[in-house]
């Protein structure tokens, strides 16, 4: 069984891979997508920037979810190392840059069934529910055979099967991998105090504590731990976690109430040599992998489908060409590398009971705090790359025109 008709072939059906379908098949593209469906246990939340909402707008899933959002209208990061040197807390308020929200927050088990839904709803889409068994990158066509037997060829091949990514490894992409000695607990609670839609960063000595606005009376948590303290938390029973819950965050929201559900993920960092190669283009965790800080992670895989887009459409001809997927590279790699080093960079500073290193990001939260043009200028490259210097040179911005419901 064949299906040769088909321009691109999009492995993985994670948020990245549905995302990446529908914008090519947005395009004009016949796209087959080769994955499972999703199995909706995800506890985990997402939090999309404005600019990932507006480019994922038209894609027609998002008004599904509005129920379920909540609006992130500031973003705290606190010091909670209790070392020698520690940084003043700063607060990014989205009205300092004329916006009433930086974003959503989104139950991720939500986005991905939002997402199927639009993909089975495509007809330029062809999904079959099917594992990636072997892959054959040629000189004009890669061929990929499904786990039930089925062989699809296309000219190009989106990656977005995840920090293994099989597809990686086939186009010969080499990448650095590295395990972190941290884990995530990931959960959802109630609280008794309105979080009046304020994402708070605790930083530790083990890592990040993020608290993430949910609707109602209701945030989701990721907080990155040593693996042995990840484990003593999964055998806890709800309550003794919620008064752990509490504690971490300083009673800032009342009393927590730990939803069932939790969940833990080792923590890794993953950098490919590249971002193509041999008709493979990476997209998502194939692509960047880092610690969860500063909800760059989904938001970066937008900008890799954005920019992979953009990049078929100037080689339609033949998108998986070499000459399509260097000039994929070359758009991606400041971007990636940005974002990642500079998590990482704060994630290791975190772990690091060297002072010189506690001094650094003392200092260096202690001037964007205090200077608010700083501060506005990290708040919109934070959204966006570049658009702080085009607010820097007034110029317009990246935000949305007035009027959007977003």
């Amino acid at each position: 069984m064949s299906d040769s008709d088909h321009e691109i072939l999009v492995a993985g059906t994670g948020p990245a891979g549905l995302i990446a379908a529908l914008a090519l098949a947005a395009h004009g593209y016949r796209v087959v997508l080769a994955g499972p469906v999703p199995s909706g246990r995800d506890r985990r939340t997402v939090a999309l920037m404005r600019p990932s909402l507006d480019y994922l707008e038209p894609l027609g899933f998002l008004d599904g979810l509005m129920g379920e959002t909540a609006p992130l209208q500031a973003m705290r990061l606190v010091d909670a190392t209790g070392r020698l040197i520690r940084s003043p807390t700063v607060t990014f308020h989205a009205g300092e840059i004329g916006q009433d929200h930086f974003g959503l927050n989104i139950p991720n088990a939500r986005l991905t069934e939002e997402l199927a839904g639009a993909v089975r709803r495509n007809p330029a889409i062809t999904w079959r529910e099917s594992l990636v068994d072997s892959w054959e990158c040629g000189a004009d066509r890669v061929v990929a055979t499904l786990a039930d037997g089925a062989r699809v060829e296309a000219k190009l091949a989106v990656a977005a099967d995840g920090r293994q990514s099989p597809a990686r490894q086939a186009a010969g992409i080499s990448a650095r991998i590295r395990a972190l000695p941290q884990s995530a607990l990931v959960l959802n609670f109630a609280h008794t105090r309105e979080h009046g839609f304020v994402s708070t960063e605790f930083h530790t000595e083990s890592g990040p504590c993020t608290q993430v606005p949910l609707p109602g009376m209701r945030s989701s948590l990721v907080w990155v731990v040593r693996p042995e303290e990840a484990d003593a938390f999964v055998k806890l029973n709800d309550a003794a976690l919620s008064i752990r819950v509490e504690e971490r965050l300083q009673s800032l929201l009342g009393q927590v109430t730990v939803e069932p559900g939790r969940q833990i993920y080792p923590l890794s960092t993953l950098m490919p040599d590249r971002f193509g190669h041999n008709r493979v283009a990476l997209i998502g965790e194939a692509a960047h992998v880092f610690p969860p800080i500063s909800a760059q992670g989904l938001n970066l895989g937008v900008r890799d489908v954005e920019d992979l887009v953009a990049v078929a459409d100037t080689h339609r001809d033949d998108p998986g060409s070499a000459a399509a997927l260097s000039r994929y590279d070359r758009r991606r790699r400041p971007d990636i590398l940005a974002r990642s080093n500079s998590v990482n960079l704060l994630n290791a500073s975190l772990l690091s009971g060297l002072l010189p290193a506690q001094i650094a990001r003392s200092a260096g939260l202690g001037i964007i705090g205090g200077f608010a043009p700083l501060r506005a200028f990290f708040m919109r490259e934070g959204m966006r790359p570049g658009s702080g210097f085009s607010a820097l040179f007034s110029l317009r911005g990246k935000d949305r025109p007035a009027g959007s419901h977003w």
